[in-house]
């Protein structure tokens, strides 16, 4: 079936060419109330993803994802591979968050909060228009030959990337393995950890290629997210969108003429200036209605409210905005959908929270050696060899630990010279220890031992370990 004549746009994406080819996109700079907004929100979470790896709370890394060590630090707060249950809630409450505003607003993420177009946007298309100047003057050294003004401006462009590039991912590796050790690494020298090195330049030449060249395709091709949009978006979603119906009116959009009557000619506002596309990063014309392309930037709010300012039009042509406001002027209401996802997440959180509060400071973990069966001692004594891991979750050791049989009464015994010991801040201990227990206070050949873990007097955790005894006959 023959795609129609207006729809033609979605047979394609707006960064290809009709030879299968790489469309480059030179939007202009943008300007406006809006983009002023994004400027301040883009600055400030900035500072947050730099300052993130080298903030302390409580000795603690503000953010850390060491995937290598399995360690993470969430806000301050420390998590292991044993608290993953955690991580998994948190991740699905993140994931219906975004579906939340989604469904509600768009693509609202991508445009105001996503670090590839904070970065994009507001760092390397705002060096490149202070370098290059901005959308004609592009165009112009884009297509120009390759003369002392080309070579300096790319040259310059190229260095400044390059460095911007290599501090992210720094800033990247701070995330990763830590910015102390990150910081020690680079007193030390690189020479000292050329692995280290080789991964910088590595996340360098990655960051360069997606920001100086693979650019908006990133948002277009790579991202699943703007393809849920198909799924997750409906009428009464609040988007960046063109009021068609104001824009168009019976005879649709004309350019402007001097001393003409629009109206009574039966054409809308839109004057069909195109700056709206001109100034679009994804290089699409946003009266074509909702696609893929779109990250609800604003860039085409702002730049068309200029246009309707000029021509001494009403403002919001383009704007925030449903489909059902345009057709029906409906408002924007809570859905049974919304009302549904508001419930899951409130629910969600709620047990994200109980859990926080029930976790434990100190994990215990003990286990009977494996392959060993029982001893029988003196006066009719069972014995059985474990194996113990103390993980210390907080920001200060724990001393005097040892362990009490709290279902039992036996002995436990440490395979060392003393009766306690220290477990580090935020390490794991590890040891063994025989418990020794009457038989007459079996029953049967398997057991379940209830075991405490105790900081002086004070119980800290218990943990459970089975215990092979005699097997009885009746």
């Amino acid at each position: 079936m023959e795609t129609p004549a207006n729809q033609k746009f979605r047979d394609s994406i707006a960064t290809i060419d009709d030879k299968g080819k790489r469309a480059w996109v030179f939007p202009k700079k943008p300007k406006g109330k809006l983009y002023d907004y994004r400027k301040l929100v883009s600055y400030g979470l900035l500072l947050f993803l730099f300052a993130s790896p080298f903030v302390k709370v409580n000795g603690n890394q503000f953010l850390m994802f060491n995937v290598l060590e399995r360690r993470f630090n969430i806000f301050g707060f420390p998590f292991w591979p044993q608290d993953f249950h955690l991580f998994v809630i948190s991740m699905l409450i993140g994931v219906i968050f975004i579906t939340l505003f989604t469904v509600a607003f768009g693509r609202i993420f991508c445009g105001w909060i996503c670090p590839q177009t904070i970065f994009m946007e507001m760092v390397f298309r705002r060096i490149e228009y202070w370098i290059e100047g901005d959308r004609g003057k592009q165009i112009r050294l884009a297509k120009q030959s390759w003369n002392a003004e080309k070579i300096k401006k790319r040259s310059l462009k190229f260095i400044i990337f390059v460095i911007i590039s290599f501090l992210i991912a720094n800033v990247f590796l701070a995330y990763l393995i830590g910015s102390d050790r990150l910081i020690q690494y680079v007193v030390e020298g690189p020479m000292q950890h050329v692995s280290t090195l080789i991964s910088l330049a590595i996340f360098t030449a990655v960051f360069y290629f997606v920001f100086a060249w693979f650019r908006e395709q990133v948002c277009i091709i790579a991202c699943p997210y703007g393809r849920l949009q198909g799924v997750l978006l409906d009428n009464k979603s609040v988007i960046v969108a063109y009021d068609h119906k104001r824009g168009e009116a019976d005879s649709g959009r004309k350019k402007i003429r001097k001393n003409e009557d629009r109206q009574a000619l039966g054409h809308g506002d839109c004057i069909d200036c195109f700056q709206c596309v001109n100034v679009c990063p994804t290089g699409i014309d946003i009266r074509n209605g909702t696609q893929l392309e779109c990250i609800n930037c604003t860039a085409c709010i702002d730049e068309c409210n200029i246009i309707m300012e000029k021509v001494d039009l009403p403002k919001g042509l383009i704007r925030y905005t449903s489909e059902a406001n345009i057709e029906q002027k409906t408002p924007f209401r809570l859905t049974p959908r919304l009302k549904g996802y508001i419930a899951v997440l409130f629910i969600l959180m709620g047990v994200l929270t109980g859990m926080l509060f029930l976790r434990n400071d100190v994990e215990a973990n003990v286990l009977r050696l494996p392959g060993q069966l029982y001893e029988r001692k003196d006066n009719n004594i069972i014995s059985n060899v474990f194996t113990y891991n103390l993980l210390n979750k907080t920001n200060d050791d724990i001393e005097d630990i040892s362990f009490k049989l709290l279902s039992h009464d036996g002995t436990i015994k440490l395979v060392s010279t003393k009766s306690s010991f220290i477990v580090e801040k935020q390490e794991i201990s590890k040891g063994t220890f025989f418990i020794e227990i009457n038989n007459s206070e079996l029953s049967g050949d398997r057991n379940t031992l209830k075991i405490g873990v105790f900081s002086g007097e004070k119980l800290i955790e218990t943990t459970s370990a089975n215990f092979l005894g005699p097997r009885s006959y009746n």
